[in-house]
């Protein structure tokens, strides 16, 4: 993942470098604006399974753990609102916020339980992040940003186990935009968040078994969203 902050943070720079600023005006990118997104966002998640003794008269002695590896992509969409500040005929400082949809989910057999029924899985949606996002001033109508976020997404469980807090990341992206005369803008990105891990432990309330989960296994995740947008929106 560091590689790509690097390679963000590169192309950003680059482009400052190569496009000119002349004949650039902040004014017409400042002012509220509300967008809608079509994206795409890929999923990926490193989990564990871990059993570390013999809580229930099905699970095993010995320690057992299973690791989880799962990538997935899916169409989604999202909304943003925001504020630009000019600072300067070059510069821009765009406040805002956004919502984007997009369920991720991982499953992993829990081998705790002897028929190996005891399945869990990890879901989170409703990404909400806020971000700030300095921008150069390319053109009359087009400009390149670098925004900096940070995010929240609600989580839940299935199975026999405990439901873990909310998700909290960073989000990092960078992206240009485009305002026509009419107040209609164009916005191309792409970024990632880098969530923080989640854990949840067995509940030892299913049926011997069948589902029960002991309270000696653990489960947890390191989800990454990787996103690529595209927003139609409006300045006022």
């Amino acid at each position: 993942m560091n590689k790509l902050k690097i390679m963000l943070t590169a192309a950003c720079t680059l482009a400052i470098a190569s496009f000119g600023v002349a004949k650039a005006d902040s004014s017409n990118f400042a002012g509220p604006y509300v967008g809608l997104q079509v994206l795409a966002l890929g999923a990926e998640f490193d989990g564990t399974g871990t059993s570390t003794g013999d809580g229930c008269t099905a699970c095993t002695t010995s320690n057992i753990t299973d690791k989880v590896n799962v990538g997935t992509t899916a169409g989604s969409y999202g909304l943003e609102v925001g504020y630009v500040i000019p600072m300067g005929s070059h510069f821009a400082l765009d406040l805002g916020g956004q919502y984007l949809q997009g369920k991720g989910k991982v499953a992993a057999t829990n081998s705790d339980v002897a028929n190996t029924a005891g399945n869990v899985s990890f879901e989170f949606d409703d990404h909400i992040t806020g971000y700030i996002a300095p921008t150069l001033i390319l053109s009359d109508t087009s400009s390149i940003y670098l925004k900096v976020g940070v995010s929240e997404a609600a989580t839940s469980v299935s199975g026999d186990i405990t439901t873990p807090a909310d998700l909290s990341g960073q989000m990092l992206a960078i992206g240009t935009r485009t305002v026509l005369d009419s107040g209609i803008f164009i916005r191309t990105e792409a970024g990632y968040t880098d969530y923080n891990g989640i854990g949840a432990t067995g509940k030892g309330e299913g049926t011997v078994a069948k589902d029960l989960i002991s309270t000696t296994t653990k489960f947890s995740a390191d989800p990454t969203i990787v996103h690529g947008v595209i927003s139609l929106g409006f300045r006022f």
